[in-house]
Parts: C-alpha cells; sequence; structure tokens
C-alpha cells in the first residue's frame, strides 16, 4: 500500500508543480486546487469499498477486508486491498466507461467553475485512473477489462493509443483549461 500511495502522491505533485508553474500559481491563494487534488488523488480507492461493501460482500477478500475494518486494523486493510487489487475487475470507478463520462463532467468543471477545490479534484482523479490504467497493462498486459461493460475487445496496440489519447486529454485539461 506504501508504495501504491507513494505512485499516487508522487504523480499528483509532479503534476500540479508543474500545473502551477505553468500557470503561475505560486500564492497561497491557490491552496484549495492543492487541497483538492490531495484528496482527488486517493478518491479513487473508495472503488474498492464499494466492491467490499455494496457489490461483492460474498467473496472471501471482502469478507477479510471487513472484518480487519470492524476490527479497527485500517492499513492492514488497506494492504490487504492493495495486494488482492487484481482481483476486483468488477469495480464503478475502474471502467472506461466511466472514466470517459468523468473526462465530460471535468470538462465542465474546469470550464464552468471557478472551483480551485472541484478542478483539483477531477484532474487528480483523472490522474490516478490513469495510473491505474497503467499499472494494469504493465502488470497484467492488458486493460481489456476496463472495457468489459461496453463490449470492446482491446489489443495491446489499441490499450496504448487509448491510454496515450486519455494523457493527452489530461494534459489538456490541466494546462489549457
Amino acid at each position: 500500500m506504501k508504495h501504491q500511495l507513494l505512485i499516487y502522491y508522487g504523480s499528483f505533485l509532479i503534476f500540479f508543480v508543474l500545473i502551477s508553474l505553468s500557470r503561475r500559481w505560486l500564492s497561497l491563494e491557490y491552496a484549495p486546487f492543492w487541497f483538492g487534488g490531495a484528496i482527488g488523488a486517493i478518491l479513487p480507492e473508495v472503488d474498492h469499498f464499494i466492491y467490499m461493501y455494496l457489490l461483492r460482500p460474498h467473496e472471501l477478500t471482502s469478507q477479510r477486508a471487513a472484518r480487519m475494518m470492524n476490527q479497527g486494523r485500517l492499513w492492514d486493510t488497506f494492504n490487504l486491498l492493495a495486494n488482492t487489487r487484481s482481483e476486483r475487475v468488477n469495480l464503478v470507478f475502474h471502467t472506461a466507461l466511466f472514466q470517459l463520462v468523468f473526462y465530460v463532467f471535468a470538462f465542465l468543471v474546469l470550464t464552468s467553475s471557478n472551483s480551485l477545490f472541484g478542478q483539483g479534484i477531477v484532474l487528480s482523479f483523472l490522474l490516478h485512473l490513469l495510473i491505474d490504467q497503467y499499472l494494469d497493462f504493465s502488470k497484467l498486459g492488458s486493460i481489456s477489462h476496463w472495457f468489459k461493460d461496453i463490449n470492446i475487445n482491446i489489443d495491446r496496440e489499441r490499450a496504448v493509443i487509448y491510454w496515450a489519447v486519455a494523457s493527452l486529454a489530461l494534459v489538456f485539461y490541466g494546462f489549457v483549461l
């Protein structure tokens, strides 16, 4: 779990430093952007708890994690969920359909809201999803499980193209909008 947190927050810090430097957001008035980003960097992990408590509470890993949570063993629960991440392929947030809808939502937040906090959340949330796709691709060799809800078979080449387009969209969102 510590390794994953380092990846998420390290990426968040690099991305947000670059955005802040390019936009010259270097004063304390832009702190809400950073606070929103810090929350958005970990918010997609809620998906694992939705799975554990609502979608598949009968699975062994879900039962073990719920028991650990009830015992107050939070770090043990987080470690278990991190180590068994590849077992949960029916997540809500970790799908291409959700990601595409969230890109539209993020566009609306970034273009029509003056909330720096909200802008930080959506940018960081999207960054987290991209990192998860990259980790899935590097570990599993595929991100096809992200597309099962929309019934698209995606090979390695198309996965790379999809990830590159999603990454470029995030860069556009972060630096242009």
